[in-house]
């Protein structure tokens, strides 16, 4: 079986650094917001380019976090629009609503699934005060002229960079684009922890200061408590394994993209239509995600030849039963890709024999 991804495989290549780290870690005594927590902070802010990183709790948090620092700072308040893609897991949805913000759905481009600066302007009013760019499935959007719009209006520029760390778009990283970058490092991400983990990525001191107040109580020091706060930090044995594996990021990055590579060149099958790629450093493949009409079909017949896929996602959030408010909502678009997208093997210790036997049974589809 060629399973779709095999965590215990991609981890088994840092087990003795973990196990080392996990010594370290009970003999530290520091269970909480320790060293390993600032080291890793400090490390992935110099991968990423931006002046600080603050490690929370997930992903979704981090997008939360970075709304409510906002609205601590007066750059938002309850009720205010935010453009958001409608084609994005529902985290993204689901962190604007929490806070109280208005999600705007926003049609993405059917060829690179992203959404464009020109669909955010058509949805723009009076109410829209920022916009949430999601980089999904690791490809980043074409970010120039989303900035330049957001500049214009004085948007806030929010990336959910949930599956793309590592993305680079004109030598700037995913998460040192916009004012903030939301990232997830659930065990199945690029970057991925052994449980739930997450940061926020930014350039902006005063942001960065709430944040790390708001994550812990709001306190500004031990018992002194400034600002309503909550607990989202991130934990200190998850950013000690993820210190580990970002030196092997970079070289994990490069092998999803041969993968995707090898798949694009060599899968010749009318019946599966294939993602879009310029060959840049902008996409590093968190799933290679193909649209096929049979779904069901496909999955099925790639099943019974011993090749697992997942599907990102089955439903579209504006469609989903927890956002009935709107689920009257129209959008060929994504309703289009949400119905037939099917994601294929993709991670860094897929073997090259795997990949064949993919491309293999793909074309004889």
């Amino acid at each position: 079986m060629i399973k779709f991804l095999d965590l215990h495989k991609v981890n088994a290549r840092f087990e003795s650094a973990f196990e080392q780290k996990f010594k370290d870690f009970l003999n530290s005594g520091h269970y909480v917001l320790g060293k390993g927590v600032s080291t890793f902070e400090n490390n992935y802010a110099n991968y990423c380019g931006t002046k600080h990183c603050v490690g929370v709790s997930n992903g979704l948090d981090a997008l939360i976090l970075i709304f409510k620092a906002y609205i601590n700072l007066g750059r938002l308040k309850k009720g205010d629009e935010i453009l958001v893609p409608a084609n994005t897991f529902i985290a993204s949805i689901l962190a604007i609503i929490e806070i109280g913000l208005k999600p705007v759905f926003i049609e993405p481009n059917s060829k690179t699934y992203n959404c464009e600066a020109i669909e955010f302007e058509k949805q723009t009013t009076t109410k829209t005060k920022a916009i949430l760019i999601v980089h999904l499935y690791g490809q980043i959007a074409k970010m120039k002229p989303i900035l330049e719009l957001a500049q214009a209006s004085n948007f806030l520029v929010i990336e959910d960079a949930a599956q793309a760390h590592g993305a680079k778009y004109n030598n700037k990283l995913a998460g040192g684009i916009g004012n903030a970058g939301a990232f997830s490092f659930y065990p199945a991400k690029n970057l991925g922890a052994l449980g739930d983990a997450g940061a926020i990525t930014t350039n902006d001191d005063e942001l960065a200061k709430t944040l790390r107040q708001i994550r812990n109580y709001g306190t500004s020091s031990k018992y002194k408590n400034d600002i309503i706060g909550v607990n989202n930090r991130l934990d200190e044995i998850q950013a000690l394994f993820l210190d580990v594996k970002l030196k092997m990021l970079e070289t994990d990055n490069d092998r999803r993209r041969t993968i995707a590579k090898s798949y694009l060149k060599n899968i010749k099958n009318d019946k599966v239509i294939l993602p879009y790629y310029d060959n840049s450093l902008n996409h590093v493949f968190y799933v290679f995600v193909v649209l096929v009409e049979d779904r069901d079909g496909f999955r099925a017949y790639l099943l019974k030849n011993n090749i697992e896929t997942l599907i990102h996602y089955p439903i579209p959030p504006h469609k989903q039963k927890a956002l009935s408010d709107y689920n009257q909502l129209s959008l060929p678009i994504t309703e289009h890709i949400h119905d037939r997208v099917v994601s294929l093997p993709m991670n860094p210790v897929l073997e090259d024999n795997e990949v064949n036997k993919v491309i293999e049974i793909i074309n004889a589809y």
